[in-house]
């Protein structure tokens, strides 16, 4: 019987301290292979410390944490290999060119001169940055700052990302692109944990996100899951041809519905369980001559959740 595989990323009991302040307490976090991991919390929350201790500036004082098998303390030098960090804020050479500036880290990372240039030729058009190669890095907007940013981190192609806030301070544009930039990394094996802010983007980006407060675990799992933290029920929307009063006495009697009220031309739904098949409620509607015209579930997104699981406290 062959071993179960690696995680890319797996925390038990990790703890850090700081005098007083206990900025994580216990966290036991796994992020499998080839995830889009969403770290959410607010400012304090225990995200940074976080990544930090995964990137091996930070040593935890109680528990382990561990990158595809490999303890960040005890093969730190193993780690720093397979991880690619880029904090909220990190400082840039402004006096260089782009292309000097990704040869000098490919340097660091000990690639040698005859792969540097095409290494550095493949992560600058993997960033959308190809154009700018000769471009004093200074005369760049924050955007496409970001991105060359993203784009050092990938110079030594790295197994695992870890992306502190990458979209902050970033337009709505310069934001699309940086996600999907992304989304075409994970496409191309690579694990990524990104903390951020903004929630509606991490839920159609990422299939599995972790909710963080005052240094505790609320949640981890995947993206539609966190709909259950707020209810145990499920709800959907249907729309009928015709008038919809006529198909409220049929819902009701379905199995497992709960309630069928009409709101806005449209009729909710609610079943009793998330587990409940939810294919009875338009093969009630069909088997009874009505022509279905929508039915749809109801999308909790992550901001109402992540409103509903904390308590907006800060360490």
């Amino acid at each position: 019987m062959s071993a179960p595989p690696l995680a890319a990323v797996q925390t038990n009991g990790l703890t850090r301290v700081y005098g007083p302040l206990i900025a994580l307490s216990g966290l036991n976090l796994t992020v499998e292979k080839g995830d889009l991991f969403g770290f959410i919390g607010s400012n304090g929350a225990g995200k940074t410390t976080t990544l930090r201790i995964l990137a091996t500036f930070l040593v935890p004082s109680a528990g382990s944490a561990s990158v595809f098998g490999h303890d960040v303390v005890r093969e730190a030098d193993t780690v720093r290999h397979m991880i690619g960090y880029m904090p909220d804020f990190f400082g840039v050479y402004k006096d260089m060119e782009v292309t000097e500036y990704l040869d000098f880290f490919g340097a660091c990372y000990r690639i040698p001169s005859s792969r540097r240039e095409k290494t550095v030729a493949d992560v600058l058009e993997l960033v959308g940055l190809t154009d700018k190669r000769g471009t004093l890095i200074g005369a760049l907007s924050r955007g496409m700052q970001q991105r060359l940013g993203l784009a050092r981190v990938l110079i030594h192609d790295p197994k695992l990302l870890l992306l502190d806030e990458p979209a902050s301070g970033l337009d709505p544009r310069a934001r699309i692109e940086m996600m999907a930039i992304l989304q075409e990394l994970q496409r191309m094996g690579k694990t990524i944990i990104i903390s951020s802010h903004i929630l509606s983007e991490l839920q159609t980006l990422c299939n599995r996100v972790a909710i963080i407060e005052k240094g505790k675990l609320i949640y981890a799992g995947p993206v539609q899951g966190v709909q259950q933290q707020i209810s145990d029920t499920a709800t959907f929307w249907a729309r009928v041809g015709g008038a919809q009063d006529p198909a409220l006495p049929i819902l009701r009697a379905t199995p497992h519905v709960t309630s069928a009220e009409l709101t806005d031309d449209r009729i909710k739904v609610t079943l009793a369980s998330h587990d409940t098949d939810p294919s009875t409620i338009p093969a009630a509607l069909i088997q009874n001559g009505f022509r279905l015209l929508e039915f749809y579930e109801d999308e909790i997104g992550l901001e109402k959740v992540f409103l509903h699981v904390t308590k907006g406290e800060t360490q």
